[in-house]
């Protein structure tokens, strides 16, 4: 049958009983900006979508109603290592917890239609010696590094000072939560803070010092998503800062405690857990010439709850690789994001 056209821009096929075949491709071949209301099928999707102020949408079956992606999000960065300890100085300060953003109990994402950006940053390595006896210098140790989705940024947590009477070493860091400072003979009066805007944590602890000798020298603790790092007394080193709870995943989980500043002479802190965003535990030397190295911060985590109706396709030869696992909570997907970095995007199942 012939195409009838009735005026400018219309065509009259009411007469056609078969169907009319539009233009068809790959997620990949999309025009990049054609004009709104564009129509075509897209293969990779099975889906056909239409071009809107927002992108490409796809279309609801059985009507024009476009079917909404929205995603709630957790986002956390890796917690900052802690410093080393020097034998005549004291406990180095506990790391700070990775930076913690999430928009679970508020308003849910709009993820669009594009490939969306996701890096898990890892934790903050250890600080270090260097030298021994007299003459050791103990180093802070490593902010943790950031992570990201989409225009979501969480900032990697604050370093941890060094147990050294140095005092640009023993200091803590800046980050999404600061670093608490190492001790040495002098009081640190200084603390790492918490310096991301919106606030995504808090502000680590002071050490206390003292003229006395090891036994009352003592670090400050890394500040939590939460709560700020505790400062040190006399007698003792500051705790982390306390974690958030928050229950994207189905149940209440805690994220991105701070670090605590040991008590315990000669105690060597281990690493913090991966996936949680915490600082690390500081460590306190003994009152003899041994020295201490520092800790790990927890590695990051990005964890989206969506519709079970699409699901999320990562991208081929990200560096370093993705690392996920999915888990559905009633109609929703939870897909948990433990390491990588590149670009996903969301296509309906």
């Amino acid at each position: 049958m012939a195409l009838t056209k009735v005026s400018t821009g219309v065509v009259d096929m009411s007469g056609n009983t078969g169907a009319l075949e539009i233009a068809k491709g790959t997620t990949a071949t999309r025009p990049a900006t054609p004009s709104l209301g564009t129509l075509r099928s897209n293969t990779t999707d099975h889906t056909m979508e239409v071009y809107t102020s927002t992108g490409w949408q796809a279309l609801k079956e059985g009507g024009y109603v476009i079917i909404p992606l929205t995603v709630y999000y957790l986002v956390i960065a890796g917690g900052g290592g802690s410093g080393g300890a020097s034998h005549y100085a004291g406990s180095s300060g506990g790391g700070g917890a990775g930076g913690y953003l999430t928009n679970m109990g508020g308003s849910s994402f709009d993820a669009g239609s594009g490939a969306i950006t996701v890096t898990v940053g890892n934790g903050g390595n250890a600080g270090g010696f260097a030298g021994s006896g007299n003459q050791a210098i103990s180093y802070k140790g490593d902010p943790g590094q950031n992570s990201v989705f989409s225009s979501i940024v969480a900032t990697g947590g604050g370093f941890g000072g060094a147990g050294d009477d140095n005092a640009s070493n023993s200091l803590g860091g800046p980050g999404g939560s600061g670093g608490g400072s190492g001790a040495r003979q002098a009081t640190n009066t200084t603390f790492g803070v918490a310096t991301a805007t919106p606030s995504q944590g808090s502000n680590g602890g002071v050490s206390f010092g003292s003229f006395s000798g090891n036994p009352g020298r003592f670090g400050g603790g890394g500040g939590g998503s939460y709560s700020a790092g505790a400062n040190a007394s006399a007698s003792s080193s500051g705790n982390g800062g306390a974690a958030t709870s928050n229950n994207i995943t189905g149940s209440d989980v805690d994220y991105a405690k701070g670090g605590n500043a040991i008590s315990a002479t000669g105690a060597q802190s281990s690493n913090a857990a991966a996936n949680t965003g915490d600082g690390a535990d500081g460590s306190k030397a003994p009152n003899t010439l041994q020295d201490l190295t520092g800790a790990n911060g927890g590695s990051g985590v990005v964890i989206l709850r969506y519709p079970n109706s699409y699901q999320i396709n990562f991208t081929v030869g990200a560096s370093p690789a993705f690392s996920s696992s999915n888990a559905t909570v009633g109609t929703d997907t939870v897909t948990t994001i433990m390491a990588g970095s590149g670009t996903i995007t969301f296509s309906l199942v």
